[in-house]
């Protein structure tokens, strides 16, 4: 195999991971100020490559033309060129995961599975687009928005695992000798938790939308008098959350080496959390911050993100050849 090409491979995937994470925050903030309407048309924003910057562009009969989203709102250039970057940065993100679908070629030769996953993670992207368009069709629907976002919480995973799989070679050599033998059942039920924490989180970001809406996106301070049960269900679920995973991160920290990177994704995984939570709770006792929501959601994402790396590393590791763990005992 070409050492280079490999390298090449794993650094766009890498950086595509880190584009997946960024667009997620774009969509945060773009759904956060109300701004999903902001081109009421797709692909195009109001019939247009390049979207207007002001209302004078638009013809006279724009509300009528555009009447879904725009029938009793005035032409917003924030919302619409926010709007117009979310999905400047989603393109980007296709040319980036085409350009790691190439340079996954070099494994078909070795480990058929890297390719295909990235032919995957090319499709369901393509498959992205596409629900993108759907989600202005419907009027930027809850549930249309909540698929949207799962996906891209799909494509992430998909993309991690490649990337992981790629340099399994290294990944097993990790030594996971001192973990007690139940952390991976915890951490598994850890990782369960987090998606539940996410669905509950995507119903209350739904509640959230429709009291935004009736609030006309102002009075923030008094949207927390309508929040539904769910809400408080959700904020109570993240001591578990922060308890399970301070556990993990605690057997960690007694288990490996300093230079280990289990060890810094256990500090990362602490940190993540506890900024999720931050966020959660300015979000309840701060007057629902515009940047807090968005943040929250992000965090969300990247604990799973970073749980499901665990879980990889931890199971390459339980598989090393029989040569590294005799030396390693």
């Amino acid at each position: 195999m070409n050492t280079e090409t490999a390298r090449r491979f794993r650094r766009l995937g890498t950086l595509t991971i880190f584009a997946v994470y960024f667009v997620i925050l774009v969509g945060g903030i773009v759904r956060a100020s109300g701004s999903g309407m902001g081109c009421p048309d797709w692909p195009t924003c109001f019939g247009q490559l390049i979207p207007p910057t002001s209302e004078a562009e638009l013809p006279e009969n724009y509300h009528e033309i555009y009447s879904v989203g725009y029938a009793n709102t005035d032409f917003n250039v924030v919302k619409t060129w926010t709007e117009y970057l979310n999905r400047l940065t989603g393109v980007t993100i296709g040319f980036l995961i085409f350009l790691t679908l190439w340079a996954s070629r070099v494994y078909l030769k070795t480990d058929k599975a890297v390719f295909y996953l990235s032919l995957s993670v090319f499709l369901l992207v393509g498959f992205q687009g596409w629900l993108g368009s759907v989600v202005v069709k419907t009027h930027l629907h809850p549930l249309m928005i909540t698929a949207h976002m799962l996906l891209a919480l799909f494509i992430v995973a998909l993309l991690i695992y490649a990337i992981a799989r790629s340099q399994n070679d290294s990944l097993r050599q990790i030594d996971i000798s001192q973990l007690p033998s139940r952390f991976k059942t915890v951490l598994t039920v850890a990782m369960g938790l987090t998606l539940t924490q996410v669905a509950m989180g995507t119903q209350v970001r739904e509640a959230v939308d429709l009291i935004a809406v009736h609030h006309n996106y102002i009075d923030r301070e008094y949207w927390r008098d309508s929040f539904p049960l769910i809400f408080y269900i959700h904020r109570s679920f993240s001591a578990i959350i922060l308890f399970t995973n301070l556990w993990l991160a605690w057997k960690v920290y007694q288990s490996v080496s300093k230079n280990n990177l289990l060890l810094r994704l256990a500090y990362s995984l602490v940190g993540l959390i506890i900024t999720a939570i931050l966020a959660g709770v300015s979000l309840d006792r701060l007057g629902m911050p515009p940047i807090a929501q968005p943040i929250h959601l992000l965090m969300a994402n990247l604990i799973f993100g970073v749980q499901f790396f665990i879980f990889i590393c931890i199971s390459y590791a339980a598989k090393k050849p029989a040569a590294i763990a005799a030396s390693q005992t």
